[in-house]
């Protein structure tokens, strides 16, 4: 991959990469050189003034991350003027925050780099990512967006498919054909996911009992949200609320290929 001044990348997996100028020079690790830079700082090597570049990293946490990283690619790679342009106030921000602390400016700093990871996520959505699967590319379509939306915030409702198919402004077989082409599962299978999904963050995170989180979530018995529950998340729900599997381990369950190889190796021009 080609990079070019002003350009942004963003690595979902976390996965290994080759930053250079001359891809034949030998790798050297970059923590020898950056590591007075690192959790917050402006690090110059050789005097500094020929380039500047910012990095980062962001630490997912609950098994809702694996939802977002399980249908990004390995690289995300924003190259068009109007990106560009977009990321840069943020990213001039953060450098003034960096070159001349203040109180409060790591925390500034923090902000802006949520921020930029928002603003790359959607303008990487905004590229029209046609032919993808999954909620994130949903997300692009009007209509099936609609839906989505309307399951995410009332997921207790009694969603039926010619109800969700209405509100989208579609016919029953359309929406749900259109559905499963474009998020990779039908609307009740999405919805049942979601549910378990906000179901295992409330027995991780609180105190509510099980019943509770059931009639909390549409179900009247909680027979059968224990069910639902043990065929989505793989366990029980008490097997979940005693110990609840950390993201990456969701994450390293989606890609048992996961290799520590380079994904990239990046040109910077």
């Amino acid at each position: 991959m080609l990079l070019k001044a002003g350009d942004c990348f963003l690595l979902p997996h976390g996965r290994p990469f080759r930053l250079a100028t001359n891809l034949s020079l030998p790798p050297i690790d970059a923590s020898r050189f950056f590591a007075t830079g690192r959790n917050g700082g402006i690090f110059s090597w050789n005097g500094g003034g020929d380039f500047f570049i910012a990095g980062g990293h962001f630490a997912f946490a609950g098994s809702h991350a694996s939802i977002l990283l399980g249908v990004l690619p390995p690289i995300v790679h924003l190259r068009k003027e109007s990106d560009k342009a977009a990321m840069r106030w943020s990213l001039e921000r953060m450098r003034e925050e960096l070159r001349d602390p203040q109180p409060g400016g790591t925390l500034v700093a923090q902000q802006l780099a949520y921020m930029m990871l928002v603003q790359a996520l959607r303008l990487h959505l905004g590229e029209g990512l046609r032919g993808g699967v999954g909620w994130l590319f949903a997300l692009a379509d009007k209509q099936m967006s609609a839906a989505i939306t309307l399951m995410h915030g009332n997921p207790a409702h009694r969603w039926t498919l010619p109800e969700l198919a209405e509100r989208a402004g579609m016919s029953r077989s359309v929406f749900a054909l259109k559905f499963k082409e474009t998020v990779g599962k039908s609307p009740m299978e999405y919805l049942t996911r979601w549910r378990m999904m906000l179901a295992g963050d409330r027995l991780a995170n609180s105190s509510d009992s099980i019943s509770t989180i059931a009639q909390s979530l549409g179900y009247e018995s909680e027979s059968a949200f224990s069910t639902a529950f043990k065929r989505i998340m793989g366990c029980s729900p008490r097997q979940y609320g005693r110990n609840p599997p950390l993201a990456s381990n969701l994450e390293e369950a989606a890609d048992p290929a996961k290799e520590l190889e380079p994904v990239a190796e990046i040109i910077a021009s």
